[in-house]
């Protein structure tokens, strides 16, 4: 079978591959999504009552905004969400890019080792060679490219399953265990059924099992429901809006001056100094936060106060908005928690390890997903060992490159407040940076940087194993505008520089 030779290819239909195939379109690029629809994680991992996590005013493409509604700061469904993503895509003719049920199974390295470098990205000869298996025809095509941008994401496709010890897996167990991944299949009327008079045990306590938790409790009304257990390993902190003591929220973290505070890369012995004098107002404002959800929340009550600072979830991005019906479900013994560090499965439920037991008839782990192992499944040796890091981030640069791995890209890979913008404003530096519009540092420099940034991570919290730039992106943008020739500061005066929040409109082009 012939070779399909195009200039750029991108792996993954989701928010971050729809912006990337936006801001390479005048390169024509192919789209590669394994699935029959856009929209990722929003269409494969999401529940009936998954709302976005950030007011929707925060999460918009730059030149793309929401359609004005009479709550602009609400927080959107999960289908509210895949008609913006399909409007967008309609509205700049990204369809015709995209190859719907194409699964990329296999990724050749053909470029010269020696001689390619990021400087001289687009050579007019092939790099990477992909085989793409279509579920349609059950066939496979291989393609080349110039360039790839890898867009699979961190979530979906792979579930985290616990590790047991022998006779003590999913096996002994007589009822029915799947993952959320398998749930996020459902219907909302199989979802019901499923739930429905059953004793059910969701491990975890993250976003998707707090929404799972209160589909359970939703489905379990009245005297005859059962109550839904929450398996809790380790706390962190849940917010119930986007206000504190009556003051909007990014107040606290997402202005120039609230990340003044904060360290970031490249600051010098100064800032460094500065940083360390004046530690003692970002724990202040970790505690007045601290303080509200105290009050606000029945957190004491029910034995959920974690024993870390607020600012170590928002550092790491673990932060999770709760649905307004979580704790009066609680209240109403609709939902329990059992804290513990370690469980295991037994005939009729779960064991923990101070000698109790659980009975259950559903066990649904929300334990999250294998993003690396989807990377190191598809690309060849040795790039997929470049990936391997002992903090179990990905060292990338400008979280999008690898200074050892030539002409590709990866996108989705860095968390904040807003995703989507993290993702986009990277799509429109990696479009500058093949067009040639400005050059690389040298490798070492690269390695630096990466070094750095984690480093900044792993002291602004104990959960660094992700790429989170929540208390440093307003200078972390700055950087990536700097870098493309932009200008950093996008406020009209100094006053809105300093106090107002930044958002991807902010950054729709230059000026």
């Amino acid at each position: 079978m012939a070779i399909i030779f195009s200039k750029v290819g991108i792996i993954g239909g989701g928010i971050s591959g729809l912006a990337a195939a936006k801001q390479l379109s005048k390169h024509n690029p192919m789209v590669f999504e394994a699935t029959d629809s856009i929209g990722g994680v929003w269409k494969h991992c999401s529940f009936r009552t998954t709302k976005l996590q950030t007011p929707r005013c925060d999460y918009q493409f730059s030149d793309y905004p929401w359609p004005q509604t009479d709550d602009n700061s609400s927080f959107p469904s999960y289908v509210e969400i895949l008609d913006y993503l399909d409007s967008y895509a309609k509205h700049f003719d990204l369809f015709k890019l995209i190859n719907f049920n194409s699964k990329v199974t296999e990724i050749k390295f053909v470029g010269d080792h020696e001689t390619i470098a990021y400087q001289s990205l687009m050579s007019g000869k092939p790099m990477w060679e992909v085989a793409v298996y279509n579920t349609n025809s059950d066939t496979i095509q291989w393609y080349a490219f110039e360039f790839i941008v890898v867009c699979t994401g961190k979530y979906g496709d792979i579930p985290i399953i616990p590790k047991f010890p022998m006779k003590k897996g999913p096996e002994v167990f007589k009822g029915k265990v799947m993952h959320s991944q398998d749930y996020s299949k459902l219907n909302t009327q199989e979802s019901t059924q499923l739930l429905k008079g059953k004793k059910v045990v969701v491990v975890g306590y993250k976003k998707s099992a707090i929404d799972l938790a209160v589909e359970c409790a939703e489905a379990n009304q009245g005297e005859e429901g059962k109550a839904c257990t929450m398996v809790v390993r380790t706390l962190h902190w849940t917010v119930p809006h986007y206000s504190i003591w009556g003051l909007p929220f990014y107040l606290f973290y997402s202005t120039r001056f609230s990340q003044f505070f904060h360290q970031r890369p490249n600051q010098g012995i100064f800032r460094d100094l500065l940083c360390h004098l004046i530690s003692p107002m970002r724990k202040t404002t970790s505690k007045i936060i601290e303080s509200y959800l105290l009050w606000k929340l029945p957190l004491i009550k029910y034995g959920l106060k974690p024993e870390h600072p607020f600012e170590e979830d928002y550092a790491s991005c673990q932060m999770a908005i709760l649905p307004e019906k979580f704790f009066p479900e609680v209240e109403k013994g609709k939902i329990n928690f059992k804290k513990t560090s370690n469980w295991w499965f037994s005939e009729g439920g779960v064991e923990f390890d101070d000698n109790t037991k659980l009975d259950a008839d559903l066990v649904i782990l929300a334990t999250g997903y294998d993003g690396k192992k989807k990377l190191k499944d598809i690309l060849p040796e040795p790039f997929k060992s470049f990936l391997q890091f002992p903090s179990g981030m990905l060292p990338l640069y400008r979280g999008t490159i690898h200074p050892l791995i030539p002409n590709m890209a990866f996108i989705g890979y860095v968390e904040s407040v807003s995703n989507l913008h993290t993702s986009e404003i990277r799509c429109k530096w990696l479009a500058n940076l093949v067009d040639d519009k400005f050059e690389l540092p040298s490798t070492e420099k690269m390695l630096e940087q990466i070094t750095t940034e984690m480093e900044i991570m792993k002291k602004s919290t104990r959960f660094y194993k992700r790429t989170c730039i929540s208390t440093y992106s307003i200078n972390h943008t700055d950087e990536i505008c700097q870098e493309m020739g932009w200008n950093s500061w996008r406020k009209k005066n100094w006053l809105a520089e300093a106090f107002s929040p930044y958002n991807s409109r902010d950054y729709e082009h230059d000026i």
